[in-house]
């Protein structure tokens, strides 16, 4: 039984199929990227998607696409999908797509009369290849297939246009042909586990355009190079593997080699099987050879803060998580250079460190034979005593000890989104309430491994300062309705209702109440709580964007101030679980219940960075988000535990 599966019938059907989008990585680095009918829909879309070491490591779409056209009794079907100038749609190939299946690897299936062909793709596990196989499943007779590459050659932040810099010569090799478009790029190999015959006819395909970046307010239109086409007679029953690769491939070997990746592929049979692939999805070794992960796809790059929220996350149901601790060990020193010995002169928010606490103890509760705290008490005193001695200029303690941050034009936390023209949506300068509540978290944790490690000196000095500093949290951040004013700088405070006082009762030490906390989690749930993770501004606030919609701008206003983000979803279940122990978790499954629809949508297989704050709450952003798979993970592990 599949457990993604989608109406067959409404595939050709471009409102319905268009928008949702399939996604595949490999521990390169690489990735391919389209939607379900093969139509790229964002300039971020590619069937080999690869990271280039000469330019740091940045993102190249090599090989955009490759139509697919069947050649009956001369008649030419075309299989593709393309969108132009004036959102014309040539070719139509979706009006034969008959199937569409996501388990073991993507597969889209068309009927030409008596004729199925289908072509499934697969992305090398180690290498920046991709490999296409086409099956003629029935045919009544012979038929010659065509296969047409379209090449970009560029950075997944650019387009491309026509030009006379293009090199226009291939070479052959064995099994096809290269392609070395441009000075200073890699060459693209182009190879079949059977003979096709290679005709050349370079051209230009002009004005493709990608609807997602049409919608979001960028430029959407490009020209893509297409060198020539390969053909092949084919009959019933025939496969033919064709491979993209940045280095040359053995093609007696592709049908074998993408079996045997097909067979790699792990089960898609329930949601959770779902997530534990997407998990993977983000691990990969950058090209200098360090394990990353990446914040989400497209374009997110690695992010401490991503990584210190998510890391623990990811690795629950993994089988091997010894690459979730060499991340975060080869993460260190960047910490530690970016956010403390650069400090001065880094305008970086101020909270990132003060995860590092929150990730030791998510290890403490989900890994406890793996994490020795002991180890890693030199960095924690490091951090809490660099706090508290502040930075000239950007961060300095309070009377009461808690962390005031101010870098003009520099967002101070998470809710970092600027307009076009630099200003900040979410600036909450002064003293924000989950840094602080992570600052007292960051105390009480260094003080708990001081007297394990028996080092006297640090908790005779950290004791007194640690409740200083709840004190004043109470004070400063407690107000008279219940909840917590989200910061305050000086005489102002924010009596906007967020998700970051949610952050700051549920952290494993916390200065408030119980009683306080219940009051926190019953405002959260009536005023933040959506079905796709916690708004970031309650509804009733005149600020309130319930759409991240329009251009640029327009967008950047809704993100913080309405949007619903999924990795929220993991504090409000520590939360939860706090105040009212398991009486709260049938309310933690429906929530999870909740999304088995929804992975169906936007990214395939995955959760997207953000939706909108209003109903039908709307997929945004990233197609595929690291932290909020993991809130979900953690989600799902609560549950079983109970």
């Amino acid at each position: 039984m599949k457990y993604i599966r989608f109406d067959n019938s409404k595939l050709p059907n471009l409102e319905y199929s268009l928008f949702k989008e399939i996604l595949q990585t490999n521990h390169a680095g690489a990735y391919m990227s389209t939607s379900i009918t093969g139509c790229n829909t964002r300039k971020y879309h590619g069937l080999l998607v690869c990271p280039l070491k000469e330019f740091g490591g940045e993102d190249f779409v090599m090989l955009s696409s490759v139509q697919c056209s069947v050649i009956e009794h001369d008649k030419v079907f075309n299989l593709g999908v393309q969108e132009y100038k004036g959102e014309y749609f040539e070719p139509k190939g979706h009006k034969y797509l008959v199937e569409y299946s996501a388990a073991p690897a993507s597969k889209m299936t068309y009927r030409i009369g008596g004729t199925v062909v289908s072509q499934q793709y697969i992305l090398s596990s180690n290498e920046n290849q991709v490999m296409i196989r086409y099956t003629v499943e029935e045919a009544p007779e012979a038929v010659v297939l065509r296969l047409k590459p379209f090449l970009a050659f560029r950075s997944i932040h650019a387009l491309t246009h026509e030009n006379m810099s293009v090199n226009t010569h291939y070479e052959e090799v064995d099994g096809g042909v290269k392609f070395s478009l441009y000075e200073g790029l890699p060459s693209l190999y182009l190879q079949a586990s059977k003979k096709l015959d290679f005709v050349a006819m370079p051209d230009w395909y002009r004005d493709v355009e990608y609807i997602k970046e049409r919608y979001r307010g960028y430029d959407f239109q490009e020209d893509l190079y297409v060198p020539g086409f390969f053909e092949v007679k084919v009959k019933e029953g025939d496969s033919i593997v064709l491979s993209a690769s940045l280095s040359e491939a053995a093609p007696k070997g592709l049908k074998a080699k993408f079996t045997k990746e097909l067979g790699l592929r792990p089960p898609k049979e329930n949601m959770k099987d779902l997530l534990v692939n997407a998990s993977r999805q983000f691990i990969y070794r950058d090209v200098d050879g360090q394990p990353m992960i990446r914040a989400g796809f497209h374009w997110k790059r690695p992010q401490l803060r991503d990584m210190l929220v998510s890391v623990t996350g990811l690795a629950l149901f993994q089988e091997d998580t010894k690459v979730y601790d060499e991340i975060v060990r080869s993460s260190l020193p960047a910490l530690k250079r970016l956010y403390i010995d650069e400090a001065t002169t880094n305008s970086t928010s101020v909270d990132v460190p003060l995860w590092f606490f929150y990730f030791m103890n998510e290890c403490d509760k989900y890994f406890p034979k793996d994490i020795k705290p002991a180890e890693h008490f030199g960095l924690m005193r490091e951090i809490v005593e660099f706090y508290w001695d502040g930075v000239p200029g950007k961060m300095h303690r309070t009377d009461g000890g808690l962390i005031y941050a101010r870098s003009e034009g520099h967002p101070q936390t998470w809710m970092n989104s600027k307009t076009t023209y630099g200003m900040m949506v979410t600036p909450r300068y002064g003293c924000a309430v989950e840094v602080n509540a992570l600052w007292y978290d960051a105390i009480a944790t260094t003080l708990a491994v001081a007297k394990k490690v028996k080092a006297k000196d640090f908790v005779e000095t950290w004791e007194p300062r640690l409740e200083q500093v709840g004190k004043s949290f109470v004070e400063t951040f407690v107000n008279g309705k219940g909840y917590l004013f989200d910061y305050v700088d000086g005489d102002y405070k924010s009596w906007s209702v967020r998700p970051n006082m949610v952050i700051a009762a549920s952290l494993k030490y916390s200065p408030l109440s119980k009683e306080q906390k219940k009051g926190i989690l019953d405002l959260a749930t009536k005023e933040l709580l959506t079905p796709r993770g916690l708004r970031s501004l309650s509804p009733n606030d005149e600020k309130y964007k319930g759409a991240i919609e329009g251009n640029e701008d327009e967008r950047a206003l809704a993100k913080h101030n309405g949007a619903a983000y999924p990795w929220l979803l993991s504090f409000y279940a520590d939360l939860m679980v706090d105040v009212h122990k398991n009486s709260g978790i049938s309310q933690l499954k429906r929530i999870v219940d909740d999304w088995e629809g929804e992975l169906t949508e936007h990214g395939v297989g995955s959760v997207s960075e953000s939706y909108n704050g209003n109903p039908p709450y709307q997929a945004k952003g990233a197609i595929s988000m690291a932290w909020n798979v993991s809130a979900l993970q953690k989600l799902i592990k609560v549950i079983e535990a109970k």
